[in-house]
């Protein structure tokens, strides 16, 4: 019993020990959750007991969750990268400590009525009319206009800004609207132009901006008047009625954009009994793209482009059609662009003899509120209605405008226009400015040639041809002078035999626009190709002299023979293709196949062909003074010598046949054109006849083998005429024994 009992003492201490390993087990897990507590930094928690996790909106620098007890949680800024939030169209985002919240940008409000939100889906922003909010949102002398987000403040119908206070928002301050200012021309005398002017003073003390309808048609009615009848106007001077017709296109312009400022929204129109024709459109918001019409010419725009003055909201477009004004601008010069210019005059030779011009059109002006239109964003398209017109084949038709000075005058000018179609009743032009456009046909005489220089350079040029066969005929078929200097002659001759009989056959064949290109094209290759062979040829005879003194040559010789063919034909082809490929249209011009010297095109001819002749030049001199320093140090041998001299005769002679002499060419100008046109024709048309020349007829190899194939030519001869006797002497021979034989069988038929 007792052992019983003893028996059950270590179960009861087991029990009673269990209370207290439970307690000390709870005291150990809230020691370890204090020591984690105490070890987190600010905004973070505990996790998992080891480490700390930052809270929401939060973020350290290893990542979410950290061991290391320096580490800081630190806000994340939601409202910008990397982390962005939308919030949506019309909303702004901002940032606060662990979170953000959206509002509505200014000029908005939330339609839910929520001061704040957290995104996008929650937005509900939408436009306030400050206009109609009761507040004066703008001067009592303007009108409020909402706009999205914003509004603007613009002068009542009839008022301006005052100075110094345009578009100054919401300060924007008006005035009634005045008549603008216009004074006559000064310096010119005429009853009727004082008297037109007089009546524009009683409609400047009588206006109204009530009654600005009445003032346009008042006005439109003077000018009328005037234009129908000018009277003594018809007298003055050119130059005068030249000036008063500045003055009156661009006076009227001014007062009309003035003057519209204060008319209703709408389209109108004002006309008079002689043909003068105002159409206007005053708009708030017009539509995208605007056709008004006034007699014979129609104006289509895009409305975006009249809005670019930054006006406060109504935008004026207007156009005036003013018949009478051709009789002021008649015999008005005509100034073309370059290269509309190169067009018009076409050839790169000859005298251009005269250029007239004839209206074809009324003179219309184009005006918008925005009185800077000198570049505009997008062109303004004006259709010109005209009488039926043949045009000459020396006549042309131009979209122009009066381009006029500081002083009052003027003149004709295709700036900033350009003709896209033309027919016999109509003309489509586009002009990136607004002025006073017209239509004129322009009428020129066919450049004039000199005669005596056109049988130069056709009887040049065929002895070129003739002399440049028989040149590549010797390079080629003379086996003992064929080397390096031979292959140059060769290719050098061909490609000038080329491009001066596609010259003389096919430069003005300007009959089919393509072909007409082609040609041009491919003289352009030619050419080049002639002057790059120059060049090599000028860098082999520097390099021959220099043999004089250099001993080791056959590694430059090997050079030159592997690179000419690809520098000769490769390097003109690349500048041509670059140049077809930028400006094709450029190939070809009216009266010639050529290059069209407009957009300064010519210069990828001209500026090759420069460096040609001047490299060439220097090869030339530093030839020469490299055989004058051997003809210095040469002995009495006369046979040196005298190679030596030869050299120096031909070295002379490349001047002629590297091209050089084309500098006479720019030499064209002031009192001694007319002789530099001459020797540049005579010198650069024999450039074959020199080539020949100095390489065939004064080579000593070639005139032997000249002599050889003139003695095998008589030697032949010879023996052909040898042949030719014998075969008639046998002939001869042959015909006493047939007789004989006749004879013969006549004899034995009488025996028998």
């Amino acid at each position: 019993m007792r052992n019983g009992h003893l028996m059950l003492l270590p179960g009861l201490l087991m029990l009673l020990l269990l209370p207290l390993g439970a307690a000390s087990q709870k005291a150990s897990a809230s020691q370890s959750l204090t020591d984690s507590t105490r070890y987190c930094p600010a905004n973070s928690a505990v996790f998992n007991d080891t480490s700390c996790r930052c809270s929401p909106g939060f973020n350290s620098s290893s990542g979410e969750i950290f061991y290391n007890g320096s580490e800081r949680c630190e806000d994340i800024n939601e409202c910008g990268p990397p982390s962005v939030v939308s919030c949506g169209k019309f909303a702004d985002c901002w940032n606060t400590e662990g979170s953000y919240y959206c509002t509505c940008s200014p000029g908005y409000k939330p339609a839910s009525g929520a001061r704040t939100f957290r995104d996008e889906s929650e937005n509900t922003c939408q436009d306030v009319d400050e206009c109609s909010s009761g507040q004066p949102m703008c001067h009592e002398s303007t009108i409020c206009i909402n706009t999205v987000g914003s509004y603007k403040c613009r002068c009542r119908w009839g008022w301006e800004p005052k100075p110094g206070y345009q578009n100054r928002q919401p300060n924007t301050t008006c005035e009634e609207m005045s008549f603008p200012t216009w004074t006559p021309p000064p310096g010119i005398k005429s009853q009727r132009l004082s008297h037109f002017f007089e009546r524009v003073q009683d409609l400047r003390r009588d206006f109204k901006p009530a009654l600005a309808q009445d003032t346009i048609q008042h006005l439109i009615r003077e000018v009328d008047e005037l234009l129908e009848t000018p009277d003594d106007l018809e007298a003055l001077p050119r130059s005068e009625q030249h000036c008063v017709a500045t003055n009156l296109l661009v006076g009227l312009e001014d007062v009309l954009r003035t003057l519209s400022q204060a008319l209703p929204n709408g389209i109108m129109t004002f006309n008079a009994s002689a043909g003068t024709d105002l159409s206007l459109e005053v708009q708030e918001q017009g539509h995208r793209n605007v056709t008004l019409s006034s007699n014979q010419v129609k104006m289509l725009l895009n409305w975006d482009v009249a809005h670019e003055s930054g006006d406060s909201g109504r935008s004026v477009v207007g156009l005036v059609s003013t018949p009478g004004m051709g009789k002021l601008l008649a015999e008005a010069r005509l100034v073309l662009e370059p290269e509309r210019q190169a067009v018009l005059h076409g050839a790169h030779k000859g005298v251009l003899r005269g250029v007239s011009s004839v209206l074809l059109s009324h003179v219309i002006s184009a005006f918008m509120s925005n009185s800077d239109t000198q570049n505009l964003s997008s062109p303004i398209t004006f259709i010109f209605s005209h009488h039926s017109v043949t045009r000459g084949p020396m006549q042309k038709v131009f979209c122009v405008f009066w381009d006029h000075t500081p002083d009052g005058y003027g003149h004709w000018s295709t700036a900033g226009c350009r003709m896209v179609a033309t027919g016999d009743t109509s003309t489509t032009c586009q002009c990136t400015h607004l002025s006073s456009f017209a239509v004129l046909m322009a009428h020129y005489d066919v450049p004039v040639e000199d005669p005596v220089l056109a049988v130069i350079t056709y009887l040049g040029l065929g002895l070129s041809l003739l002399c440049l066969l028989l040149a590549a005929l010797t390079f080629l078929l003379c086996k003992a002078i064929q080397n390096t200097s031979t292959s140059l002659h060769l290719q050098l001759s061909i490609c000038l035999f080329l491009a001066h009989l596609l010259f003389l056959t096919a430069i003005d064949r300007t009959e089919i626009k393509v072909l007409c290109a082609i040609i041009a094209g491919a003289l352009h290759y030619l050419y080049l190709a002639s002057f790059t062979w120059m060049l090599l040829e000028g860098l082999n005879l520097f390099l021959t002299a220099r043999n004089l003194t250099v001993v080791n040559y056959s590694s430059v010789s090997r050079v030159m023979k592997k690179l000419m063919f690809p520098v000769g034909y490769g390097v003109p082809a690349i500048i041509v293709a670059i140049s077809a490929a930028s400006r094709p249209l450029l190939y070809g011009t009216p009266t010639r196949c050529w290059l069209n010297p407009g957009k300064r095109f010519i210069w990828s001819f001209l500026g090759p062909v420069c460096t040609i002749f001047s490299v060439n030049l220097a090869f030339v001199l530093m030839t020469l003074w490299i055989l004058k320093s051997k003809l210095s140090s040469l002995s009495s041998d006369v046979s040196t010598l005298q190679n030596t001299r030869m050299l120096t005769f031909k070295a002379t002679a490349q001047l002629f046949i590297l091209g050089c002499t084309w500098c006479l060419g720019i030499l064209q100008v002031g009192p001694a054109a007319h002789v530099m046109a001459y020797l540049f024709t005579i010198i650069n048309s024999l450039q074959g006849f020199f080539i020949f020349l100095v390489y065939c007829l004064l080579s000593q190899q070639v005139r032997e083998q000249y002599g050889k194939w003139f003695k095998g030519i008589k030697k032949t001869r010879a023996e052909s005429e040898i042949y030719t006797l014998s075969s008639r002497a046998m002939s001869d021979a042959s015909k006493p024994s047939t007789h004989f034989t006749n004879l013969e069988a006549e004899g034995s038929g009488h025996t028998s």
